[in-house]
């Protein structure tokens, strides 16, 4: 029992930070209607900006939160803003072609990336990497214990503003009813900037929030923007709640397959359970969270 329960642990911590990375999309998914599919790449330009912070400044990590956030709030201001906003106004042939722009942004991204950086892995050694401590026999790294609770805490801030602030509110009504919010006065095109480069934050604490325990390469974007897609699938498009769980359930399944199967199958667990989700319950977790 203790492999179980050390296995669901280390599911837990690290589902916690997916979930951090699934809320992020799902909110430009509830407004926008798409899926976002730079995702990945946002959290890999705030990982570099993270690892140079640290690097050149010697900036912990965690600290760099406060500089990757509002860096990576304002380049996604300006993609919506000047990319993706004049698409979403424009009728064409192709109704969804603002997702096409959102895998050229991504490619770009990743291109900008390798030029600057080379596609060298690169890494940030920090005082507690590698670290642990003991809790009734079960072990705890350091670093991703830290990270869950900075994930938890920005969760909790994100559902304080979503529920408690004028604009928070507004985006969550343009989410609800786009036509509806705007007769009620709510100016859409400015809650789509805005939550845009919410979702880019969010996603850009998550890439803060891993670079102690993840390798840094212009590619790493890729795989994360494929499991914040399943964890929107997972939880609901355009539910907040619903992504906490669809976050934690895939940590949990990735953790357990890596346990009971083998690492290299970790990440087919946490796909079965997608196809299984889309197969019996299309709706995912937005049937048992509303929120």
């Amino acid at each position: 029992m203790t492999v179980f329960f050390q296995t669901l642990v280390s599911g837990i911590l690290i589902g916690g930070i997916y979930a951090l990375i699934g809320m992020g999309m799902t909110l430009i998914m509830g407004v926008m209607g798409i899926i976002n599919l730079a995702h990945g790449q946002l959290m890999m330009v705030a990982m570099y900006i993270t690892f140079v912070a640290y690097t050149f400044f010697h900036l912990d990590p965690y600290l760099s939160l406060f500089v990757a956030m509002p860096c990576l709030f304002f380049l996604g201001v300006a993609i919506q803003k000047f990319l993706l906003n004049p698409l979403m106004e424009v009728e064409t042939i192709i109704p969804q072609n603002q997702v096409l722009m959102t895998v050229g942004i991504a490619i770009v991204l990743t291109e900008i990336a390798r030029f600057i950086f080379s596609s060298t892995y690169r890494s940030v050694t920090t005082s507690y990497t590698g670290k642990v401590f003991f809790l009734g026999g079960i072990s705890f790294n350091v670093a991703m214990t830290v990270a869950f609770l900075f994930a938890v805490t920005l969760t909790i801030v994100l559902f304080w503003f979503l529920l408690k602030t004028d604009l928070g509110r507004s985006i969550r009504a343009t989410a609800q009813d786009k036509e509806a919010a705007i007769l009620m006065g709510v100016n859409s095109r400015r809650i789509t900037i805005i939550t845009y480069g919410l979702g880019a934050a969010l996603v850009a604490s998550a890439g803060s929030l891993l670079i102690p325990i993840f390798y840094l390469f212009p590619d790493i974007g890729r795989p994360f923007t494929t499991k914040a897609f399943v964890i929107t699938i997972l939880g609901g498009m355009g539910s907040t709640v619903g992504a906490i769980f669809g976050g934690l359930t895939l940590g949990i399944a990735e953790s357990m397959g890596a346990t009971y199967i083998g690492m290299s199958y970790k990440e087919m667990v946490g796909l079965i359970i997608f196809l299984l989700v889309l197969i019996f319950l299309p709706g995912g977790l937005k049937r048992l969270t509303k929120v």
